[in-house]
């Protein structure tokens, strides 16, 4: 009886999240409030909430300072000059540009949130593509598998789904996949690479003046934006100024709202990248920030301290000295209190619904099922198992849906065969280059907006090379001895 009841509590889940009847937030609380009921276990509910929170308390700590630090480093410029670069670097070679949308996806997703990786990393190569008469799926296509790659981050979202689900410390999950992940970023910027070889067979390469006099035709793109707020603009040369507005969309999968994207001619005679004058840029600080970012990053790597402290060090140290003025200090939070809200919401109220899906015993039935459903030949394969089964499950369901709802039922299966939790949550990851893609994730329709890109084109470009890159990650934890 068990076993069907937690079976149709995650389908009931899935369902209501799918169907968007309820946000992911409120179905994760009420659902499993309903059937901790229903199991004749009510009376308990509080004890299993209450241990859950405190299980999950470091993870909430982790994603909403990392968010605010990573948001405030935006806000002063710390990426502004990589971006110059890159648009630098491109001059008019096709396969320049492509590989510079893939590094500048890839480092603009240190931030954990996928729409305000979109909204920059499309804001600043969308001008080249056009004028140039690229493939605009290319562009969308490297975009969205290498920010799905970085996704896997601990303040992305899937690792710390799946140290919340698993009751994991999420640096024990996320330190030992990075050679895996490396991989996967590498097969990234190799697929750039030849599809920009690919563009530039097709096009040809230009010189920068011969691009620069290729005038598009001034136009209003649609979108569904999202992101951390405000306006981020781009100017290219001669070319075009993009700007982008909307509202929040956190890396929890928060709702997009709709906005627009103008291109206009202007006569700027070097490339620059986000708007040069806006008020929170402290170029004299870059260094700082740059350094802070660094030792940030190898002391997490080393472990020195736990994750949710070194955030939380980092992002007081980062607003104290970057904006030493209370009001100032209080206008950056604001700034990036939705995506902080939506993040640590979702993960306080996952304390409801593994509380009880584990608190009832509904995991374990559901695991003695599914362990008889798995030949016995694969049993001590679970690992491999769940990162093949991750790439469907999460391009099918969202993230919160999968690390909630099917992840703690496949740890069950493994640790019956023996394979440790640690290692079902490292290939669950594995799945993450295509998931970008999914048609569930909100920030997929800021990209694809801002570029002109009908989804269903993105969708056939895209998928088979965000499956053939998860794959690589989970042949490299295979081969690196990970899971």
């Amino acid at each position: 009886m068990l076993t069907i009841l937690g079976f149709v509590m995650i389908a009931t889940f899935l369902v209501l999240i799918m169907t968007k009847k309820m946000s992911p937030i409120a179905a994760l609380v009420l659902i499993p409030a309903l059937f901790c009921v229903a199991v004749g276990d009510g009376a308990r509910l509080g004890d299993y909430v209450i241990e859950g929170v405190g299980n999950l308390a470091p993870t909430a700590a982790m994603l909403m300072f990392a968010i605010v630090y990573f948001g405030v480093m935006i806000d002063v410029g710390l990426f502004d000059p990589v971006v110059r670069g890159i648009l630098k670097f491109c001059q008019a070679d096709p396969m320049r540009i492509v590989v510079g949308t893939a590094v500048l996806a890839a480092i603009v997703s240190l931030d954990g949130d996928g729409s305000t990786t979109f909204m920059i990393t499309v804001s600043a190569m969308y001008p080249l593509y056009k004028r140039l008469k690229m493939s605009l799926v290319v562009m969308t296509g490297v975009a969205a598998t290498a920010n799905g790659v970085m996704n896997t981050l601990p303040w992305g979202g899937p690792t710390a789904r799946a140290a919340t689900a698993l009751k994991l410390d999420a640096s024990e999950i996320f330190v030992p996949m990075i050679p895996a992940l490396a991989m996967g970023l590498l097969a990234v910027f190799v697929l750039a690479y030849v599809l920009g070889i690919r563009e530039r067979k097709r096009l040809g390469t230009l010189t920068l003046d011969e691009a620069l006099a290729r005038e598009p035709e001034p136009e209003t793109v649609s979108a569904a934006a999202g992101g951390t707020g405000g306006k981020d603009r781009l100017h290219k040369g001669t070319a075009a100024s993009v700007s982008a507005s909307g509202t929040g969309s956190g890396s929890a999968g928060a709702g997009a709202g709709a906005g627009s994207v103008t291109v206009t001619d202007r006569d700027d005679d070097e490339f620059q990248g986000l708007d040069p004058d806006r008020s929170t840029l402290r170029p004299k600080l870059y260094w700082f920030n740059a350094g802070l970012t660094a030792a940030l990053l190898t002391a997490m790597i080393m472990e020195l301290l736990p994750i949710p402290v070194l955030f939380l060090l980092g992002a007081a140290l980062a607003l104290t000295v970057n904006f030493p003025h209370m009001p100032d200090q209080r206008a950056r939070i604001a700034a990036h209190a939705d995506n902080v809200l939506n993040v640590s919401g979702m993960v306080f109220a996952a304390a409801v619904f593994t509380g009880v899906l584990t608190g009832t015993g509904m995991v374990e039935h559901m695991a003695d099922w599914v362990v008889g459903a798995v030949p016995e030949a694969m049993g001590p394969h679970m690992a491999l198992v769940t990162g093949l089964l991750s790439l469907p499950l999460t391009y099918f369901m969202s993230n919160d849906g999968f690390y909630f709802g099917v992840l703690p039922v496949l740890a069950e299966a493994g640790a019956a065969h023996g394979v440790s939790p640690l290692e079902i949550a490292r290939a669950s990851l594995a799945g993450q280059a295509l998931h970008m893609s999914s048609p569930l994730v909100p920030a997929v329709y800021v990209l694809v907006g801002m570029a002109k890109v009908e989804f269903g084109d993105h969708t056939r470009f895209t998928v088979k090379w965000a499956v053939l890159t998860s794959l690589v990650v989970l042949a490299a934890g295979v081969v690196f001895g990970i899971m």
